[in-house]
């Protein structure tokens, strides 16, 4: 049953029908020298499949013909774009004249002058997608290229191109960090362990003499048995979706109430198998086929070993591996095969240590009581950690099953009961009977009190920053001390409004949606700009999420700054956009994109405005504009540097008063 119900959701992952459809048009751009101050700008469009565009044409009353802008300080654009490649012209009849149309390999040109001291371009492209049967909506890229001062330098080869912004997310050193200590940790389960030394032991007598070849090919195998059908999966959706429909998966199992609701389950089952209510395994069949065939010897013998251990030690690794999977899965498409490249290699690389090294092997601890203690340790974060997502789920459609005083109950009541069970106050079914505790554990224990202790405050507004990217919004709390007693600084709008209703704002504020912590503002973007006119103050986009980690982390440690709180409050029209909200608008703000395809949630709608206006594709991310939606300044991403966010904002308010 469990077996059954774990195997269907990593189906999902192939299974799970996609909406979205990738843009097949990508665009690099190079740079030509025509002698003196004088280049040529060439951008190629890489089509896929039987796909199109026009040409440049122009049309009335006719297609969207594809356009080329180039902009920026220093530098003149000479005459119009024009075409390298040759167009198909063909009559058409639905629009009564004879089109141009262009597949892969396209090459559109724009000459240009340098005029400055120094020319950094901005080459807007715009067009549309077609084939026979369909066609997409009208999609314009932005790059970024960089010209030599007005010297006569000349310059040939790719330029430096910026495409479409993609920030947020922690660093990818964090991630593989976090994959290698559950690798070890893995080894330290009574599944796992014991069969370290035996298995070194067999290999260590090969009677061909490659026996620590033999082993090395055994690390190898247990990391390729983990790696690659993640790995597989992936790459499956990739070829047959792209890199757009990856994405929608990862987007759908990170926000979707029903992926996170199955994974709190999951990690649930798996605490009660730590726990001992059961045991998890293979089916016995599956073991006894592969133990068979490691008999075999040489290559095939030591893969079937590989898959004998991987089988074996299931029941202890399934939950971690889960817990490793999963939560990679909410970051970027490659996540989850470094992760878990990362965290099979932590765990099978003692296997090949102590093949070359048996002597360490007497250093280890014998195999005891202290194996089952380590698997109810795993059980209480597996249960901390399986909350995660529920309240994910809860969060993103608004159910209040679990605010941030109800989440840190149950975490509070978690730690407190392993700290009991690391002082030998609460056993389990398998635990072995201790007469005494060991110093260890009593360091254990004073480390997962102290845990508590510095969680209580939180349940009556006390930040906690070191857990802000865990816990849901502190706004959802019911009783805030702090702002009770006023001990949180805050700053009152130069309006002179009250601080618990500065702005009229009308729409989308009975959905639930939660503001940052002391700093109001407004849910729709055209709210906000009409707002801005009169004011005279910049815009603020806060494109953020409600299942979003770092956006968490951004509002609990840049923007609980009493500076950047003041800037805020005082120099802009805040707006919040969040991009994974599911709940449906009212009919009126529906959009109908040219493909005919209705957007009603909110998130879907803010998301879709994001990506056309400002092309962006990230959570957090923070866009300052003026009463006309224009950027004011270089937007920025996840950065907990907060002296970096006060530039940000004091740069963007000397920007708009000039």
């Amino acid at each position: 049953m469990i077996k059954r119900l774990f195997v269907s959701v990593l189906a999902s992952l192939v299974g799970f029908a996609l909406y979205a459809q990738e843009n097949p048009v990508s665009w690099s751009a190079k740079v030509e020298n025509l002698g003196g101050n004088q280049y040529e700008i060439v951008l190629t469009g890489d089509i896929e499949g039987d796909w199109h565009i026009y040409d440049l044409g122009p049309y009335v009353d006719g297609p969207i013909a594809t356009s080329v802008v180039v902009a920026g300080d220093g530098v003149k654009a000479v005459g119009e774009p024009y075409l390298k490649t040759e167009p198909h012209k063909a009559y058409d009849e639905s629009f009564g004249m004879e089109i141009g149309t262009c597949d892969s390999g396209v090459q559109i040109a724009q000459k240009v002058e340098v005029t400055g001291a120094a020319a950094v371009v901005k080459v807007t492209v715009e067009w549309q997608t077609c084939n026979v049967g369909s066609c997409l909506p009208p999609t314009d890229e932005e790059l970024t290229v960089k010209l030599p001062a007005a010297s006569g330098a000349s310059v040939s080869g790719d330029a430096e191109v910026a495409p479409v912004k993609k920030e947020g997310g922690k660093s990818i050193w964090a991630v593989i960090l976090e994959a290698i200590a559950w690798g070890f940790v893995a080894l330290l389960t009574p599944c796992v362990f014991p069969m370290v030394p035996m298995t070194v032991s067999f290999f260590l007598k090969s009677k061909d003499g490659k026996g620590k070849l033999y082993a090395s090919l055994y690390g190898f195998f247990i990391v390729a048995l983990y790696t690659v059908p993640i790995a597989v999966i992936i790459l499956l959706t990739y070829i047959l979706g792209g890199d757009a429909i990856t994405a929608d998966i990862f987007n759908w199992l990170a926000t979707h109430w029903i992926p996170n609701v199955i994974f709190f389950i999951i990690f649930m089952v798996f605490a009660a198998s730590f726990f001992g209510a059961f045991e998890i395994t293979m089916p016995s069949w599956m073991v006894n086929k592969t133990d068979e065939k490691s008999d075999k010897g040489g290559l095939i013998g030591v893969f079937f070993m590989a898959l004998t251990l991987v089988l074996v030690s299931f029941s202890c690794t399934g939950p971690i591996v889960s817990s490793v999977l999963i939560k990679s899965t909410q970051g970027e498409i490659w996540e989850p095969i470094i992760t878990m490249f990362a965290f099979s290699a932590a765990f099978a690389l003692p296997f090949t240590i102590f093949a070359f090294a048996p002597s360490l092997l007497k250093d280890l601890p014998k195999s005891g009581g202290w194996l089952n203690s380590v698997k109810v340790v795993l059980g209480f974060i597996e249960v901390a950690l399986g909350l995660k997502f529920l309240s994910v789920a809860d969060q993103v459609y608004q159910w209040g099953i679990l605010d941030r005083e109800v989440y840190l109950a149950i975490w509070i009541v978690v730690f407190f009961l392993l700290g009991m069970y690391l002082l030998g106050k609460l056993r389990f079914a398998h635990d072995t009977p201790e007469p005494y505790i060991s110093v260890k554990r009593l360091f254990l224990a004073i480390i997962v009190f102290s845990f508590v202790v510095y969680m209580i405050p939180g349940m009556w507004g006390a930040p906690l920053k070191a857990l802000s990217g865990y816990l849901p919004p502190i706004e959802s709390i019911d009783f805030n001390l702090a702002k009770q007693q006023n001990v949180v600084v805050q700053s009152v709008p130069e309006s002179g409004a009250h601080q618990d209703n500065p702005y009229p704002a009308k729409k989308f504020t009975d959905m639930g949606l939660k503001h940052i912590d002391g700093i109001p503002g407004f849910f729709d973007l055209q709210e906000a700009l009409e707002y801005s006119k009169g004011a005279g103050k910049p815009v603020f986009i806060d494109f953020t999420g409600a299942a979003c980690v770092n956006c968490r982390e951004m509002e609990s440690r840049v923007f609980s700054d009493p500076a950047v709180k003041a800037l805020l409050n005082n120099k802009f029209i805040f707006v919040s956009l969040y991009g994974d909200v599911k709940t449906e608008v009212a009919q009126q703000d529906w959009v109908t994109l040219p493909n005919g395809r209705v957007l009603k949630g909110l998130g879907k709608i803010n998301t879709n405005f994001i990506m056309e206006k400002y092309k962006v594709n990230a959570m957090p991310y923070y866009i300052i504009v003026d009463a006309q939606g224009n950027e004011i300044v270089e937007p920025r991403g996840y950065n907990l540097d907060k002296d970096a966010f006060v530039e940000f904002l004091e740069n963007a308010v000397e920007v708009y008063n000039k």
